[in-house]
């Protein structure tokens, strides 16, 4: 879990912030009884998604700092209507930084097993078997096509 950075030079998040980012995907994808999936926060889940930050890891800091200020302090400390309170203020006031934040939890909550079940998706890699794709009208490339080329070839 302290190897979050292993694709760039940026250092792993702390202590802290690991806590923040925790409580950060709780609120994000909280547990559901109903559908019976855990939440983003889960044990198998969020040291995957510290683990898998590579170099979004200053973005995902940068988030972090961004929700501390708002908190007046550790965010992971808060009750959860403040948690709530600042997380709407962030997203309002910083939606590119919010938008890094779902990116990063979200990518590795729909790889667990247990969601893909509940999404009655067939538990595996989607590669190499693939998945079909319905096709689609090929005709709405025609305008892109009658442009030409934009580019240059490489050397």
């Amino acid at each position: 879990m302290n190897d979050a950075t292993s694709s760039n030079t940026a250092p792993a998040l702390s202590a802290e912030e690991v806590c923040a980012l925790r409580a950060v995907a709780g609120l994000m994808i909280p547990a559901s009884a109903e559908y019976q999936v855990p939440g983003a926060d889960d044990d198998l889940i969020f040291p995957e998604i510290v683990s898998t930050l590579g170099a979004e890891t200053d973005v995902v800091r940068r988030a972090l700092q961004c929700l501390e200020a708002l908190s007046g302090g550790a965010f992971a400390d808060l009750a959860a209507d403040a948690k709530n309170v600042a997380v709407s203020e962030f997203a309002a006031g910083h939606p590119l930084l919010s938008w890094m934040l779902v990116m990063v939890v979200v990518r590795c909550y729909y790889r667990d097993d247990r969601v893909m079940r509940s999404l009655d998706m067939e538990v595996r890699p989607p590669f190499p078997v693939g998945f079909e794709v319905e096709q689609g009208d090929w005709s709405l490339l025609d305008p892109v096509r009658a442009r030409g080329k934009i580019y240059r070839d490489a050397p």
